[in-house]
């Protein structure tokens, strides 16, 4: 009965001091928080935008493609696509194949990123020697 006794008391203070552990809880834990993330910065999108210009005013540095009136700014950089020079806003003019990048300001405007003049040349295919084999071919 004794050894009996014994071994109850035994399992009780085993269970109270079990009951009375305390419990870890690492959500609360400042050194397994997690980092505060920086906010990843917004990219200024820009928009592609390709066709023939329908007016070209100097006055107000504005170029008109189709529906949209693109606004120059210093910022703008243009090119000569044939001969890959830079050019300037006086270059451009009605008629004329133009193509490039704007993005939309905060005021609603649409500012030319970049603006390319006329159409990229054709690309051509690798030159064949007068047998009609590839210049590349390994004689057999």
């Amino acid at each position: 009965m004794k050894n009996q006794i014994a071994k109850i008391t035994l399992f009780g203070l085993v269970a109270a001091a079990l009951a009375l552990t305390p419990t870890f809880s690492y959500a609360q834990d400042a050194t397994n928080a997690p980092e505060a993330q920086t906010p990843i910065p917004k990219k200024h999108k820009v928009t592609p935008f390709h066709g023939k210009v329908d007016a070209v005013d100097a006055s107000a540095q504005t170029l008109t493609v189709g529906t949209l009136t693109i606004a120059i700014t210093s910022k703008t950089k243009i090119s000569n696509t044939a001969s890959g020079e830079p050019a300037v806003l006086s270059d451009i003019t009605v008629g004329e194949f133009v193509s490039g990048a704007y993005k939309k300001s905060k005021d609603g405007t649409l500012q030319a990123t970049t603006i390319h003049i006329g159409k990229k040349a054709a690309k051509t295919k690798k030159s064949t020697s007068a047998d009609g084999s590839s210049t590349n071919a390994v004689p057999n």
